[in-house]
């Protein structure tokens, strides 16, 4: 039913089948009224709606058509349709003359495409008592309409809905027990009141703590989020659908949507972008128009304004730069900032999600990007790799930092047990924002060399890497800093070492490909592909490395783009031999091992396990349930999601019979 076929942070460009088509997300669900509308969303791009199938049931024309005729031509769109169940109006009235088994079999009566059970939303801020009632009675009639649904073989998808107010802990509660009863969407809702509040830090809190416990496999839809400067940043907190009925509320208003947040008819002096009504009419044109066709033209500038949003974001999953659009679109409301500021409390669980390699360089945009997934991966593994005695941190240069370094490397201060310095005992490292220290051996490797920041630094840089670098330098016995660093960053005072003149990179290519062998595959990964006699071959165009062999076979490629290694077999061979079951490995179970022989993808539902350190983008090794080798590849997936998923690749194999 879904499907992930891009990914970038939490976010994803997916695939939601259903009886009526199949939609790209993330996506947009316009709001149809049954009764009042009058605007084709379907000719200004809509792929899927949503409308209310209590509305419905309560005129009884409606539902003798809606039953004879089905949704699709009671509303006019032949698209996939998700309905409501009427969960908004027991919010506003306190209640409604249904039942949740009714408006489940009303649902599948008229054919809906993706029907919904009667939660009981519950505001923010509430009591928790009351939180905890009303999630009680969600929760029962989830678990009813699911198991009424699969008695019945309804076709019919089925919304259950998380809630649990603003308390996390019931939000992930309830997200663990959906889970477990096997709905086929996930709505987050009663969010509305946050988001008309502005308590986008509150909203974050309440789409992680219920994301972090739902399963990848399953689309999540958050419930009334249809302004589009919100879209970027919940789809990076792995949300996949919205649906708006702002669109037309807010026409009727005359306020424009945009992604730089809502302007009002009255204060414009130009139209805020180049949709055709846009380009077709000014401001003025507009307010001397008839109120109800001024909502309508208004009406499809704010869907527009909204697809093409979602349109840019898919374009940033698949560049690998979602990220980098957050924080931008963050920036247009200081609130908003603060919601992008409070998702860094979750920059663990979002490095899970983030591929390790992407098409795009890495920009730092301000302090927010210090919280992204890349930077805290490269300061883990810092920390984890093997330390020489003595540590040389040298000034920033023109990249790779390797080849430009230059000669003037000013004064060195002394930290630490002040020796003479053995430069085969020394790692030497570069000073770098964001990624605070970058060792020489690895500066061409993604994202390292292919990050820009500004010249001019700001505070909250200065005092991260500051403070990184004051407890890394523990590690060693002796660092040297040297005065250029020193300029930048308060770290103390130091002795000058009175032979800077003889610290000099020692560059030697084979202990270069061994550091990215450890840094890509693991500690020991380095030695163990690398050993023998080796020739690295480099192009003659850029002087990168390109091959290296061992004892004249090839063992690995290096991608020019990033500097990571491709495995040729023999290198699979060898990582096989030094790592542990299950490092770097994906375990496919018997009925898919001839096809992993034969070098063809391997699909999630055919995997039994694997390490759990794979990210998306990871080069792995294919093995079946005894440790055997069978061919080796690119994971799509991380460990999460393979395991969750039962269709679609979850490895794609460069080599087998091996």
């Amino acid at each position: 039913m879904f499907e992930i076929k891009q990914k970038d942070n939490r976010g994803r460009i997916g695939l939601l089948k259903t009886n009526h088509g199949t939609i790209k997300t993330p996506n947009l669900m316009p709001v149809i009224h049954p009764r009042k509308q009058t605007i084709d969303v379907g000719k200004l791009g809509a792929e899927i709606v949503i409308t209310n199938a209590y509305l419905i049931y309560k005129d009884e024309n409606l539902k003798k058509q809606a039953i004879d005729e089905g949704i699709h031509k009671l509303i006019g769109f032949d698209g996939p349709i998700m309905t409501d169940s009427g969960s908004f109006q027991l919010s506003v009235y306190g209640d409604i003359d249904i039942t949740n088994k009714e408006v489940i079999e009303f649902q599948e009566l008229i054919k809906t495409d993706i029907g919904t059970s009667l939660d009981i939303p519950t505001a923010p801020y509430v009591t928790r008592e009351k939180a905890e009632k009303d999630l009680d009675i969600t929760l029962e009639r989830a678990k009813e309409a699911i198991a009424y649904k699969n008695e019945n073989n309804m076709k019919m998808l089925l919304n259950s809905v998380v809630q649990g107010s603003t308390y996390p802990d019931l939000r992930s509660l309830c997200a663990d027990e959906l889970s477990s009863f096997g709905a086929d969407l996930y709505p987050i809702g009663a969010v509305v009141p946050l988001m008309e509040s502005y308590k986008y830090s509150d909203l974050v809190d309440v789409v992680m703590s219920s994301v972090t416990h739902l399963p990848d496999s399953v689309p999540r839809h958050l419930m009334g989020a249809g302004h589009p400067m919100l879209f970027a940043l919940a789809v990076a907190m792995g949300c996949d659908l919205f649906d708006s009925a702002a669109y037309i509320l807010y026409a009727e208003d005359d306020r424009f949507l945009t992604t730089r947040g809502t302007y009002k008819l009255e204060n414009l002096q130009e139209m805020p972008c180049s949709c055709d009504v846009c380009n077709s009419y000014t401001p003025d044109d507009l307010r001397a128009m008839d109120k109800k066709e001024r909502a309508k033209l208004i009406a499809e500038h704010n869907l527009k304004a909204s697809f093409a949003e979602l349109r840019v974001i898919r374009q940033a999953i698949a560049d690998g730069n979602l990220m980098e659009l957050v924080e931008e679109r963050c920036r247009v409301h200081p609130l908003l900032l603060d919601a992008c500021r409070r998702l860094g409390k979750f920059a663990e669980d979002l490095e899970i999600y983030d591929p390790r390699i992407k098409k795009s360089a890495f920009f730092y945009t301000g302090p927010e990007s210090l919280n992204r997934a890349e930077v805290l991966r490269h300061l883990e593994k810092l920390k984890n790799m093997p330390k020489k005695r003595d540590l040389v941190i040298l000034p920033s240069s023109r990249k790779p930092y390797s080849k430009y370094l230059s000669d003037n490397l000013g004064d060195f201060y002394v930290y630490g047990c002040e020796m003479e310095i053995d430069i085969e005992n020394t790692d030497f490292m570069v000073f770098d924002i964001p990624f605070c220290l970058i060792p020489l051996n690895l500066d061409e490797v993604y994202p390292l060399s292919q990050n820009e920041s500004p010249k001019i630094k700001d505070t909250g840089a200065l005092e991260f890497v500051e403070n990184f670098i004051s407890e890394f330098i523990e590690y060693y016995d002796q660092t040297l800093i040297s005065s250029k660093v020193i300029k930048e960053l308060n770290i103390g005072l130091y002795n000058i070492h009175n032979e800077s003149n003889l610290i000099k990179f020692p560059k030697n290519d084979e202990q270069k490909v061994k550091d990215i062998a450890d840094y890509q595959f693991g500690i020991g990964a380095g030695e163990a592909l690398f050993e023998g006699d080796l020739k690295i071959e480099k192009s003659k165009k850029t002087g990168k490395i390109r091959h290296v062999y061992s004892n004249g076979e090839l063992i690995a490629n290096m991608r020019a783009s990033d500097a990571f290694f491709v495995l040729a077999k023999e290198g699979a061979r060898r990582l096989h031999r030094i790592k542990k079951f299950p490092e770097n490995r994906v375990i496919v179970n018997k009925d898919s091992e001839p096809f992993a022989r034969e070098g063809k993808s391997v699909f999630s539902k055919f995997v039994t396990d694997c390490d759990s350190n794979i990210r998306a983008n990871d080069e792995v090794l294919i093995v079946n349930e005894e440790d055997e080798l069978l061919a080796f590849g690119k994971s799509l997936l991380n460990h999460n999601e393979i395991m969750d998923f039962n269709v679609g690749q979850a490895i794609k194999t460069r080599k087998g019979n091996i």
